[in-house]
């Protein structure tokens, strides 16, 4: 991620200090539970931080292009979702890329700094606690901007997709939030590939993840 943003601010969200190069302000939010909640809790946090115009989402267990960075929403009230995505699931066997269309997930999100805020603060001033949350919405809806706004009771949002020339790499593993949904019986996308340029092959990537 430091070769793909260069000289691009970085604001790391964590529980434990975290500092991601020279150019990061860290802001260390204490001992919190891991949570699908707090996850969007900590994105406003750090859009709040941010001085820039556009804010980038950048998750650890992602490996990232700098073209991937380098897209500009159409307008500045669109969330735009960079589709050219690949997972590698970390337990498979033989390891390979795979490519599920039309689902767009935070980790590939760019879009400007007030239409985020804007969101997310609307969202916590509906429900400032978890048990406020009905559990089928928190269950199935409490997820991406621009995806379930009408099921949450707020301001719908726009948004776009885009494929950036470069795919970013997406490592879906056992210690991820989501895991205990589906675990092992996670189903891979529509297409696979074992070699993707200019990453190179699954297997060698798969190493990284061990490393």
């Amino acid at each position: 991620m430091l070769r793909a943003v260069g000289d691009t601010p970085i604001i790391s969200v964590s529980f434990k200090p975290t500092v991601v190069g020279n150019n990061c302000t860290n802001i260390v939010w204490g001992d919190q539970k891991p949570s699908v909640y707090n996850i969007y809790k900590m994105i406003l946090l750090g859009a709040e931080e941010a001085k820039t115009e556009y804010c980038a989402m950048a998750e650890d267990d992602v490996l990232y292009s700098k073209e991937h960075f380098e897209y500009r929403p159409s307008k500045k009230d669109v969330f735009a979702y960079d589709m050219n995505k690949w997972s590698i699931f970390t337990w498979s066997k033989p390891q390979r890329f795979s490519y599920r269309e039309n689902r767009r997930t935070m980790t590939s999100l760019v879009v400007s700094r007030e239409a985020l805020i804007k969101t997310l603060e609307e969202r916590y001033a509906k429900y400032p606690v978890l048990e406020d949350i009905d559990p089928n919405i928190y269950k199935y809806y409490w997820g991406e901007p621009s995806r379930f706004e009408r099921h949450v009771g707020i301001t719908e949002v726009k948004s776009e997709k885009y494929f950036a020339s470069v795919p970013h790499i997406i490592f879906s593993h056992d210690k991820a939030l989501g895991f205990s949904q589906l675990g092992h019986r996670k189903a891979h996308g529509s297409v696979i590939k074992y070699e993707l340029e200019p990453w190179g092959t699954a297997e060698s990537i798969a190493k990284l993840y061990s490393k």
